[in-house]
């Protein structure tokens, strides 16, 4: 494969992801009326892992991981799962879906920021314009009496910002490790949910009956897109593009959905969010132009 073409594929990867992602934010709202966090969203990704399994084995990829692998494999899960998801789902308790969105997709700042450092990918000047135009977006969208953060939401920007920096550590410091990649991603799943439902069963203690027939659609759409496709296109567009590159355009993700949640559940877009979203995507269109973008 050449190079212009994995890049194409990283690309087309990319915008699924950031899709499912982005209207993920306003199904995960939805479903905290009747299931709490970590138990629903441990569930859908545990039943997603088994499906991807599956899957994998239909495939013709084995399942079976070497003893030296399980270490990295579990902090993978750790950052890619447990934190990436459970704290992200948690954000949304205090804040409005939107607000949840954009402040976890803050992450390209920290993996742009770390993949200075650690991996000694210096930015393109594009992509820093870009990333600054993205940031503007963001900023105002929470700028404003009506949709600022207030002090009782702090819990809900701390898991939020923790959420962006761990899985922005994990997309800057992990390597492909050398399982197949669908297995890669049930064991990551797995390794991640478990925790999730173990949480949620002991501390949560969801009412089973709870659960409505448009929350087990939503359940069915959180299992199928987000955890299950949008995971494999995720994992499959960083082998083939550079992490900075990849964070970035995932700022589309909180585009998504903040138009998700204003149509869905009714919360603000206005010209303020409009124009706030169309930084975003001048920010991520100029980013994904130059030719360095992360490099």
């Amino acid at each position: 494969m050449t190079t212009s073409n994995a890049r194409s594929i990283g690309l087309l990867c990319l915008l699924v992801t950031s899709v499912g992602w982005g209207l993920n934010w306003p199904a995960m709202k939805f479903l905290l009326k009747e299931w709490p966090p970590l138990f629903a969203r441990g569930t859908s990704g545990l039943c997603a892992a088994l499906l991807i399994a599956l899957v994998a084995l239909k495939a013709g990829q084995r399942l079976t991981v070497s003893r030296a692998l399980w270490g990295k494999l579990a902090l993978a899960a750790f950052l890619n799962i447990f934190a990436w998801m459970g704290f992200a789902t948690l954000s949304i308790r205090w804040l409005s879906a939107g607000q949840g969105a954009l402040l976890v997709y803050t992450m390209p700042v920290w993996a742009t920021l770390l993949a200075w450092p650690v991996l000694g990918k210096r930015p393109a000047a594009a992509s820093l314009a870009g990333l600054v135009l993205c940031l503007a977006g963001i900023a105002l969208l929470f700028g404003g009496a009506d949709s600022g953060i207030r002090a009782d939401q702090l819990p809900g920007v701390l898991f939020g910002l923790g959420a962006a920096l761990l899985f922005a550590l994990g997309t800057v410091v992990l390597k492909p490790l050398p399982i197949a990649p669908l297995a890669a991603v049930a064991w990551q799943l797995a390794l991640g949910c478990l925790p999730m439902i173990l949480y949620g069963v002991l501390v949560e203690r969801p009412d089973l009956h709870a659960l409505s027939g448009k929350g087990f659609a939503v359940m069915v759409y959180m299992t199928l897109v987000p955890m299950g496709l949008c995971y494999v296109t995720w994992f499959a567009a960083l082998r083939r593009l550079p992490p900075a590159l990849a964070s970035i355009a995932t700022l589309l993700t909180p585009v998504v959905g903040v138009l998700a949640a204003a149509f869905s559940l009714g919360e603000a877009l206005g010209a303020k969010e409009l124009l706030a979203m169309g930084l975003t995507f001048a920010g991520v269109g100029l980013a994904l132009r130059s030719p360095r973008s992360g490099a």
